[in-house]
Parts: C-alpha cells; sequence; structure tokens
C-alpha cells in the first residue's frame, strides 16, 4: 500500500498537479483515497461478515467512521450515498491531519463490486469488505489483503467534543462578583 500511495504520488507530481500551500493536493487526495478505499477492502478474520458491494454501501454510506491502517495511517470520515467521501487523514510521520474532500462517484459499484474512480489517477480499485461487529469493518484493495484498514462508527458529536480546545466553565460572570 505504500508502495502503491508512492507511487500514484510520484506520478501526480510529475504531472504537475500543483496544490494549495504548496502542497499536491491531488496527491493528498490519491493517498487519502488509497487509504480510505485500503479501509473498504480487507485480510479478515475468521469471524468476519464479507458483504457484497450494495450491502457493504448500506452498511457504510452515511456514517461515520474512525478508522487505523496496518502501517500507522488512522483519520475519520464520511462515506456519503452518493459516492463522496469526506473527512481526516493523519499519514503515519507527517505533521498532523489533512482534511480531504472527493467528490460525488468516487466510490461506485461496478460488476457487484466496490470500486474507486479518481480523475487523474490511471486505476480503478476495487475493495473487499469485511463486516467484523455491528459498527465495524475491516477492508483492503482486491489481491492486496495484507494493506488493510479497521473502521469502527463514530458519533460526529463525540468527536467534536473530544477536539474541543479546553473545558469551559460554567459559572457565570455574575457569579464571580459575590
Amino acid at each position: 500500500m505504500i508502495a502503491l500511495s508512492r507511487m500514484v504520488t510520484a506520478w501526480l507530481k510529475a504531472s504537475g498537479c500543483v496544490l494549495r500551500g504548496g502542497v499536491r493536493e491531488m496527491a493528498v487526495k490519491a493517498t487519502g483515497f488509497a487509504m480510505l478505499a485500503a479501509a473498504l477492502v480487507a485480510a479478515v478474520p475468521a469471524k468476519a461478515d464479507e458483504l457484497k458491494a450494495h450491502e457493504a454501501r448500506q452498511f457504510i454510506a452515511g456514517k461515520h467512521f474512525a478508522y487505523n491502517c496496518f502501517e500507522g495511517t488512522s483519520g475519520n470520515g464520511k462515506i456519503f450515498a452518493d459516492g463522496s467521501v469526506a473527512g481526516y487523514i493523519n499519514i503515519r510521520g507527517s505533521a498532523g491531519p489533512r482534511f480531504v474532500v472527493l467528490p460525488a462517484g468516487t466510490l461506485k459499484i461496478r460488476n457487484d463490486q466496490y470500486c474507486a474512480s479518481m480523475r487523474g489517477v490511471p486505476f480503478e480499485p476495487c475493495f473487499n469488505v469485511d463486516r467484523t461487529s455491528h459498527v465495524s469493518f475491516r477492508g483492503s484493495i482486491s489481491g492486496f489483503g495484507f494493506a488493510y484498514c479497521d473502521f469502527n462508527r463514530r458519533s460526529v458529536r463525540a468527536d467534536v467534543v473530544r477536539s474541543s480546545a479546553a473545558p469551559r466553565s460554567i459559572r457565570s460572570a455574575a457569579a464571580g462578583n459575590d
């Protein structure tokens, strides 16, 4: 997966895809896409429930998931029913999480497989999705079962609370003058 990510990144740099802040946005999107996609197909534990493409979309679409991948990448995000993706990715060794948005139609069903299509990327990987519980799944790119991500359903509200800078006092300003 790392080799695939580096190959795509090198290809995008060679293509001259310049992005915001001096960063190659397409490379970031491709990396985020690869990691999110890898989570959709997996080397599965013995008790996992392999999902067909339409079952995978129904189980995943519209829900918020946190993910951790085999090589240390982590993040959280949402895959929408229209095949678009929005979320944060924190690539192991990077300075911090980056926000990634992939357009409608990025993830789609093709020949009863859940696949990804991204403009500028010369291939369309498909994914194996294995439900590991009623709120989690493991995913990997078909043919690369060693490269997996584990996804756990999360509450967006819990993430907002967790990310707040510091607890606020509930005492009113008037109470301090007593």
